[in-house]
């Protein structure tokens, strides 16, 4: 089962957290499916905080990925980070 979750980065008392789609059976910090977004509690702007790439969040939930519970409240607080417009052929 796929889940969207945390991968904790940065120094002691600096935390910054991915938002990633993994394999549930991995351990927090190991391998991920693909790479979905940010979280940086640190940052003063309350709107850059939380950065995800929505258009893929939206495929893996309709896949059936299962937030977790921290993850599900980032994503309420989501600004759309644009990665799919910049990842998307212009010819196409």
């Amino acid at each position: 089962m796929v889940k969207l979750r945390l991968k904790r980065f940065g120094r002691k008392n600096h935390a910054f957290w991915r938002i990633n789609a993994v394999d549930s059976r991995s351990p927090r910090d190991g391998k991920v499916i693909e790479e979905l977004g940010f979280y940086d509690p640190v940052n003063q702007d309350v709107a850059k905080q939380v950065v995800v790439n929505k258009v893929r969040v939206e495929h893996w939930l309709k896949a059936g990925a299962q937030p977790s519970d921290t993850v599900a409240t980032l994503l309420r607080r989501a600004v759309d980070s644009g990665a799919a417009a910049i990842a998307a052929p212009a010819n196409a």
